[in-house]
């Protein structure tokens, strides 16, 4: 049963009727679109933070209760059961996959890890010292220019197979990046291993003698993967959304999704927590540090803890913890001063009525960037990783969008406050 909502203008007296649309879970969303033509007004929401963009049948969150679905599925539940390819075909096709689909897309992954070997050599142009997410977010709209046998999008085919491209290939983009950085050779993808060990091959092997991938830094990895295959109407997602919206190839689409993914405040954050520990320096630094977060009149801030969808914790975090530990334990880095630091940090923060009353929970990012140092991989490399994962959820955005027959170009309105109409001046009289 629609809900009508009424909005009344005070000075006309003039009254329009807003439907409230039904989700199959979580708020309604009132239908504003009389507004302008009926009372004449924009809607105000800065940061979008009250409005819904689009309709999606992919990803659902629940701050409150700390719920995060993928096409219904609790992420918990994949997390414990499923692997980062699986939930891949999941967000892309709807459902989880029968054996044989899910075989044929592992097959499928597997057989375009490789990139043309002239999109290679355009790393010769980037200085060895470029930020990674600049190669990778150039190489994937390079991507446009030598696969445009697969760019119409309004061909399913074409759709599918540029999906199963952009997830292979993207690994062998960011690895390449990183050898650039490094001045070491390439690494050739290896269809003989599974998605997160070849990314792995790929980063670590060296030519000169043979790499022994870890089991568990695999493991960890799709894990990893999982958890931030997708987060629904993020800055990304959204911005994959609004550049696809014009009909932009997809590649260009998810370029700018990887540019997007790049702030500080986005991808970044796992960076951040890193940084932050550097910065406290000891564990015997903490409390002076804690104090610093506390003073109002400080800018320093506590990374890594609170979110800003989750309001009671976030179910990422409770997952990768363990897995945390396990790394860290596996690897032997349990006694390293960093690590060390982390691990007494999150135990005071998580006792002290400042941070618990303010339900400055850990989130994903604090576990995140442990992880990631301790499997040896770069700072700057952490929010490349994760625009590995989420590429999975932005073509499977992209593809409900623009499989929508009413699709229309994302435009967004203002509130304009700048001078009003007023005659130009002559140079010599001003």
């Amino acid at each position: 049963m629609n809900t009508k909502y009424e909005i009344k203008n005070p000075v006309t007296g003039k009254a329009t009727q807003l439907d409230a649309i039904q989700g199959t879970i979580g708020p309604d969303v009132l239908n504003i679109a009389p507004l302008l033509k009926e009372q004449g007004v924009f809607t105000f929401d800065p940061g979008f933070m009250a409005t819904a963009s689009t309709e999606s049948k992919i990803t659902y969150i629940d701050g409150d209760l700390g719920m995060l679905l993928y096409r219904g599925y609790p992420v918990e539940q994949l997390a414990e059961k499923s692997s980062f390819l699986e939930v891949a075909n999941l967000l892309i096709y709807g459902s989880l996959p029968s054996k044989q689909q899910l075989d044929a897309f592992q097959d499928s992954i597997t057989r375009h890890t490789m990139v043309n070997e002239q999109l290679l050599r355009f790393y010769q142009g980037f200085h060895h010292d470029a930020h990674p997410m600049a190669m990778v977010s150039a190489m994937v709209a390079s991507m446009a220019a030598f696969y445009h046998d697969s760019t119409d999008i309004n061909d399913p085919r074409h759709r599918e197979i540029f999906a199963h491209r952009i997830i292979a290939k993207l690994p062998t983009i960011a690895a390449a990046a990183y050898k650039h950085s490094l001045g070491q050779p390439f690494v050739y993808p290896r269809n003989d291993l599974r998605y997160c060990a070849n990314m792995l091959n790929m980063f670590f092997a060296v030519p000169c003698e043979p790499y022994a991938i870890d089991p568990v830094a695999a493991e960890a990895l799709d894990l990893l993967f999982i958890l931030h295959a997708d987060h629904e109407q993020n800055a990304s997602t959204s911005t994959v959304r609004l550049a696809g919206s014009t009909g932009a190839n997809p590649y260009a689409a998810i370029s700018a999704g990887v540019s997007a993914l790049w702030g500080p405040a986005h991808g970044g954050a796992n960076e951040a927590v890193l940084d932050m520990l550097e910065s406290i320096g000891s564990v015997g630094n903490i409390d002076r540090f804690l104090a610093r977060v506390k003073d109002k009149n400080d800018n320093v801030r506590l990374m890594g803890f609170g979110h800003r969808v989750y309001k009671n914790f976030d179910p990422r975090a409770k997952i990768i913890r363990g897995m945390c530990y396990r790394v860290l334990e596996k690897l032997g880095r349990t006694d390293s001063p960093l690590f060390e630091l982390a691990l007494r940090l999150e135990e005071i923060a998580l006792k002290d009525d400042y941070f618990v009353s303010r339900k400055l929970y850990q989130n994903v990012d604090f576990y995140s960037g442990i992880i990631y140092s301790a499997l040896g991989i770069p700072r700057s490399m952490f929010t490349v990783m994760f625009a590995i994962a989420r590429t999975a959820g932005w073509v499977a955005h992209w593809q409900e969008m623009v499989s929508d027959p009413h699709m229309r170009i994302g435009r967004p309105r203002q509130l304009y406050t700048g001078p009003t109409k007023r005659d130009y001046v002559p140079i010599d009289r001003r």
